[in-house]
C-alpha cells in the first residue's frame, strides 16, 4: 500500500480582475461558480473565456413566432444561447432539434442545457453538420422554425488550442471539427499564390490580397512551414510595412482579421455547405414555416439573400426580409462581437 502522501497542486491564480492567458480564467469557465465575476465582465462590454453571448436574440424570437408544441431546428448550436431561449417559448411542448459539426463544444453544451432542464423528451443534439438537414427531416417531420447563426462561437475564437485568432499563439488549425480534413497550415504547404491570392479576394475582400499571398508563398518557399497563428500574423504585418504609419497597426489588425478568415472558410467549406443547407430549406420547413440566418461576412450574406430572392421569385418563399436586420446599437455596445452581424429571414409558402 502506497502510503506517501500527494503533493498539493495549488491552482493557477487568477490575476488581476482579467487575466489575459485563457487558461487561467478559470472563474470565467465557470459561470455558475463564480456568477458575480463574470457579469462584471459582460458590463465592461467583454465576452467571458469560454463563453458566447448570443446576438439579436429579441429579432430572432420576434421573427420565429415559436409557440409551444411546434418542431424546430438550431442548425448551429454552438454555446445554446438561441437554443435555450428557443425552449422556453416552446414551455415543454413540441420538441427542437439541434446540430453542431464542433466535437469539442457539443458535449459541454448537451451538458449546460440538461442541467437547465432540457433533456431528450424536448431536445434532440445531433453531431453532425447543418448541410445534412434532410437527414434531421427524417426523423423531424416538416419543421415549424429553423435558426442558422453562421458565426464562429467566442469560445473557439478564445482558445489559443483550436488556432482562430491571431491575438494568441496557437497551431495554425481553424477547422470547425478538427477531426476531419486537413489543417490551415496543411492547406498553406500546397497551394499557389494564384489560387490563395483568389482565396482572400472571394472569402474575405481583402484589398491587399496580392502582396499577402505572395509574401506567404515566399515565406513557403525558402522551406519555413507556417504552423502557428503568431507566424502568419507576423508575415502579414511585414507584408503590410508599406501602409502609412498613421493607419498601419489598424490596417494590420484587419488584414489579419480577413486572412484568419478566408482560411477558416476555405478548410471548413463554408460556401459550400451553407449553398447545400439553403437548397434544402423549403423542402424541409412546414407550410407557414420560419427561417432565420444570422451570418457575419458579406459573402454568406450574399449567397443568403440571392437564395431567398431566388425561392421567393420561384415561389416557394411566400414572404421574405425586405431588407437586411442589424443588431441595435445598444447591443453592439454592450457586445462588440455583434457589430458585422446580419440578419435575414424567409417564410415558406
Amino acid at each position: 500500500m502506497d502510503n506517501q502522501e500527494q503533493k498539493h497542486k495549488r491552482r493557477v491564480r487568477y490575476k488581476g480582475t482579467h487575466p489575459k492567458s485563457f487558461n487561467e480564467k478559470y472563474k470565467e469557465h465557470q459561470p455558475e461558480k463564480y456568477a458575480e465575476d463574470v457579469e462584471k465582465i459582460i458590463k465592461k462590454g467583454n465576452t467571458p473565456a469560454g463563453m458566447h453571448r448570443s446576438i439579436c436574440v429579441k429579432e430572432i424570437l420576434d421573427f420565429l413566432q415559436i409557440t409551444p408544441g411546434q418542431t424546430g431546428l438550431d442548425a448551429t448550436l454552438g454555446y445554446g444561447g438561441h437554443s435555450s431561449e428557443m425552449l422556453k417559448c416552446l414551455d415543454s411542448k413540441g420538441h427542437l432539434y439541434a446540430t453542431d459539426v464542433d466535437p469539442i463544444e457539443l458535449p459541454r453544451t448537451r451538458e449546460r442545457l440538461e442541467r437547465l432542464g432540457y433533456g431528450p423528451e424536448i431536445l434532440t443534439i445531433r453531431h453532425m453538420n447543418f448541410s445534412q438537414i434532410d437527414e434531421i427531416f427524417l426523423e423531424s417531420g416538416p419543421l415549424d422554425f429553423i435558426l442558422a447563426d453562421l458565426g464562429v462561437s467566442s469560445m473557439q475564437i478564445d482558445n489559443p488550442d483550436r488556432g482562430f485568432s491571431f491575438k494568441t499563439e496557437g497551431p495554425l488549425d481553424l477547422r470547425l471539427n478538427p477531426d476531419k480534413g486537413i489543417s490551415a497550415a496543411e492547406r498553406l504547404k500546397t497551394i499557389s499564390q494564384d489560387e490563395l491570392e483568389g482565396m482572400l479576394i472571394e472569402n474575405a475582400d481583402e484589398p491587399n490580397a496580392a502582396v499577402i499571398a505572395r509574401a506567404i508563398i515566399s515565406e513557403i518557399r525558402k522551406g519555413k512551414e507556417i504552423s502557428t497563428t503568431t507566424h502568419l500574423q507576423q508575415i502579414i504585418k511585414e507584408a503590410l510595412n508599406f501602409i502609412p504609419e498613421k493607419n498601419r497597426k489598424d490596417e494590420i489588425k484587419k488584414a489579419c482579421q480577413r486572412c484568419f478568415q478566408a482560411l477558416r472558410i476555405d478548410v471548413n467549406s463554408e460556401f459550400e455547405v451553407l449553398y447545400e443547407f439553403l437548397e434544402k430549406l423549403p423542402s424541409v420547413l412546414a407550410k407557414g414555416g420560419r427561417v432565420a440566418i444570422l451570418s457575419f461576412h458579406s459573402g454568406e450574406d450574399r449567397l443568403v439573400k440571392k437564395s431567398f430572392q431566388y425561392l421567393y421569385r420561384e415561389g416557394l418563399y411566400s414572404e421574405i426580409a425586405p431588407n437586411v436586420i442589424k443588431p441595435s446599437a445598444e447591443e453592439c455596445n454592450s457586445n462588440p462581437r455583434a457589430r458585422s452581424a446580419k440578419l435575414r429571414w424567409a417564410i415558406k409558402a
